[in-house]
């Protein structure tokens, strides 16, 4: 991971496109339910900590492990741009095409920072983005998010109360059409180099 390759824009753009996959204003309303049925609390850092750690770790050997099934990062990034792309028209369509795991006797752990924060559609994102932007941009890029990760889990209920029912819906439905013009950039960039 190289410092000398240090970008604001790439840093602001990977941001943006986890930020908007993660969808924590969107995931509110689940946090919520989630809260009360773990007695009202939920360990903020230890779940902030948890998909952190499982992000950063999918961007250091997630290469390793695609060399080991036989893949490639335009492969992997193809068919993740197709995964971001169906989050994107979810959050847009409000329609559900991926179903949540509901159960909420693990704790801060599982559901909450894996599948719900750090699931499938962030990690393959995260391994989507190598193909398109340097690691430490990647690196900084998730920092931010566990920053905002972490404010979001210890304001949930103050962010209800601003938001309202209606100001989310608005957030989640623009988020997923910033996520559906990222997917076709990825899909467009790395599709021309499979097979070659």
């Amino acid at each position: 991971m190289s410092f000398g390759n240090l970008s604001f824009k790439e840093i602001l753009t990977v941001t943006f496109t986890l930020f908007a996959v993660i969808d924590m204003v969107g995931n509110i309303p689940v946090l919520a339910s989630m809260r009360q049925k773990m007695g009202g609390e939920i360990r903020s850092l230890q779940a902030t900590l948890a998909s952190g750690a499982l992000m950063i770790l999918f961007l250091l050997i997630g290469q390793q492990f695609l060399n080991i099934l036989g893949l490639d990062v335009q492969s992997f990034a193809v068919a993740g741009s197709i995964v971001i792309f169906i989050i994107g028209l979810e959050m847009v369509l409000g329609h559900e095409f991926f179903k949540a795991d509901g159960n909420p006797k693990s704790g801060s752990v599982v559901p909450i920072a894996f599948p719900l924060i750090a699931g499938s559609g962030t990690l393959t994102t995260v391994m989507s983005l190598k193909a398109n932007y340097a690691d430490v941009n990647i690196f900084i890029g998730i920092l931010i998010n566990c920053i905002v990760i972490f404010l979001v889990l210890t304001s949930l209920k103050w962010i209800e109360r601003v938001l309202g029912p209606n100001g989310m819906v608005v957030i989640r439905k623009f988020f997923g059409v910033i996520l559906l013009a990222i997917a076709v950039k990825i899909f467009g960039s790395n599709f021309s180099h499979l097979g070659s």
